[in-house]
């Protein structure tokens, strides 16, 4: 094997997500019997059993993508029964990793009561199996431990944050590039419209003048020669302007560098359930409810219900507790759009109205003549779009 091909090799094996698991999970294990041995004034020493908890408080951790919360649990249990037991006091090395990666993740956050519940009560556990330890109360090792539980938390968070605005980031530049590319093959779809168009009209025009010239000069091809050379002049002429104006037009078609790529229409109602398979497959609950006759929607319409939809979502997901519903009516005059979902403790208190999420379905709605109304009832919020199907004609 090569030297570059070698360097590839132990890039590809660092970058590889279980070693670095691994790699966390031995450095947790190793400073936790690191502590064990040298903790001064324990009741038991590092023996087997204490070994074998020690190892059930860091080993874990490399099931923590498949579920973080759980092996938190797991891991804070082994670690309480540690103190509980009296092997020492010392920092929670395995519980502490797996409360940063609790905090990481971005499932967390939609189920943040469970989470609170957990992390709660395992705490409460740990400072129980402490208190057993000592028979004072032990102030010290108790404020540390909410330091470095805290301190892991907050860490953790900024991490799923930053993670996050980066995600956003990312998906928004996909927009635009991918916004960017069909708007630039609907303006070389328009352009060849227009060059159609103009080709068609050339040519018409050029027919039509040749038949006119051409029956005049068969019918006055004996009585007035002259009459007869201007009309074939004319033909002539008019002929030799339509080729150089067609073989203008067909030149540009030709040196127009855009690719024959399909023209890709603006996303509509049509990708409802792409939208909603994305959000349940990061935890959002969703359910879907029709009514009414289903009917075709223009162009515009189809657009703007899909985006104020695509939004409403957005919003349940970051502001909501993990659910939402959305109910589709087809009335007579105009479709109703409605999405609720019951909001977090967290937002629960911040203002309706605001944000420029709002603002834009709100002007969607508007510029098709319809209404956008935002409600909060008993703790859910409510979009409620009403677009009239003859609102594209406002556009």
């Amino acid at each position: 094997m090569t030297a570059p091909a070698a360097t590839i090799r132990v890039r590809r094996l660092t970058q590889s997500p279980i070693l670095r698991d691994l790699a966390v999970t031995l450095v947790a294990f190793g400073l936790t019997l690191a502590v064990m041995h040298g903790v001064h004034g324990a009741r038991r020493h590092l023996d087997g059993l204490g070994g074998a908890l020690a190892a059930l408080a860091c080993f874990p951790l490399l099931a923590r993508r498949r579920s973080p919360l759980t092996v938190f649990a797991f891991t804070t249990a082994a670690s309480a029964a540690l103190n509980g037991l009296g092997y020492g006091l010392g920092p929670p090395f395995g519980p502490t990793v797996a409360l940063f990666f609790v905090a990481s993740n971005e499932r967390s956050r939609t189920r943040i009561h469970q989470t609170a519940v957990v992390v709660l009560g395992m705490f409460a556990i740990h400072v129980g199996s402490t208190l057993i330890a000592h028979h004072g109360f032990p102030t010290s090792p108790i404020l540390f431990g909410v330091l470095v539980w805290g301190g892991a938390w907050a860490v953790g968070d900024q991490v799923r944050q930053r993670r996050r605005r980066h995600a956003d980031l990312v998906e928004r530049a996909r927009r635009t590039e991918h916004d960017m590319k069909r708007e630039r093959r609907l303006a070389a779809a328009e352009e060849r419209t227009r060059i159609a168009r103009d080709l068609h009209d050339s040519a018409a025009h050029a027919i039509n003048v040749i038949l006119v010239q051409a029956g005049a000069a068969r019918l006055l091809q004996q009585r007035d020669p002259a009459a007869v050379h201007d009309a074939l002049t004319t033909i002539e002429d008019v002929a030799r302007e339509t080729i150089g104006e067609i073989d203008q037009l067909v030149r540009t078609l030709r040196d127009d560098n855009h690719t024959h790529e399909p023209i890709e229409p603006p996303t509509g109602m049509a990708a409802l359930e792409t939208l909603a398979d994305r959000h349940c497959a990061a935890g959002l609950t969703i359910e879907i409810h029709r009514a009414g006759t289903e009917r075709a929607l223009t162009p515009a319409i189809d657009q703007a219900a899909y985006r104020i939809l695509q939004e409403s979502l957005t919003n349940a997901a970051r502001h909501g507790n993990g659910s939402a519903e959305i109910n589709i009516s087809y009335q007579e005059s105009e479709l109703e759009l409605t999405v609720s979902n019951r909001l977090s403790d967290a937002t629960a208190s911040e203002p309706a109205d605001g944000g420029h999420g709002i603002l834009g379905m709100r002007e969607r709605a508007a510029l098709l003549g319809g209404t956008l109304d935002i409600r909060r009832v008993d703790g859910r919020f409510r979009v409620v779009a009403r677009i009239p199907y003859s609102g594209s004609e406002q556009r």
